[in-house]
């Protein structure tokens, strides 16, 4: 997990040279798919967000651009091949913890949590779908974002998620001088 504070979120601005890209038979994404098949999660149907996005910028879309912060992790998800999140540390309710759905939790996204799928869950409710699938938009980065943290959903299989996170860092500490930085592995 990365943190930064003093931060100033701002609107996408031009991509600069062309995205190196993970292939879509990444060991990692590998791994995802089994993992998502797991808790019952077709992996042909939901991907993880790190696969979802490499399949788009395989394809030609490229990345979609949303804000500055958010395009800086989608980036690092593509090169690395992990799924990246970030959350408004501001519009998050007490602590966040991966864990098992009830299905009766409140999601401001698409159709609620599954009985037994993998979320990401504040004390209001699932903060994001599938273990990495679909984010809500009650805690995601917008414009005017100061403080943030950027979840790495990586697997044990994930052997880079220190270069994956030095990627990250250097990019919060390039546009964001001034910014408070901290990170540390959660277990």
């Amino acid at each position: 997990m990365v943190a930064a504070s003093g931060l100033t979120n701002e609107p996408s601005v031009e991509p600069g040279q062309p995205l190196r890209c993970a292939p879509l038979d990444h060991p990692h994404l590998l791994a995802w798919r089994e993992a998502f098949r797991s808790f019952g999660a077709k992996p042909r149907r939901y991907h993880c967000s790190a696969e979802a996005l490499i399949r788009r910028v395989a394809g030609g879309e490229g990345l979609p651009p949303i804000n500055r912060l958010v395009d800086l992790y989608n980036a690092v998800s593509v090169r690395w091949a992990v799924p990246v999140g970030g959350e408004d540390v501001d519009r998050v309710e007490g602590g966040v913890r991966l864990r098992y759905a009830t299905g009766d939790e409140s999601f401001d996204g698409d159709d609620p949590p599954k009985p037994g799928e993998v979320v990401w869950a504040d004390a209001a409710g699932v903060t994001c779908r599938r273990w990495n699938w679909r984010q809500g938009r009650r805690t995601r980065l917008e414009l005017g974002t100061t403080r943030a943290y950027f979840l790495f959903d990586a697997l044990p299989v994930f052997e880079e998620l220190d270069a994956a996170m030095d990627d990250l860092e250097g990019s919060l500490r390039t546009g964001w001088p001034d910014a408070q930085i901290a990170r540390w592995v959660l277990a």
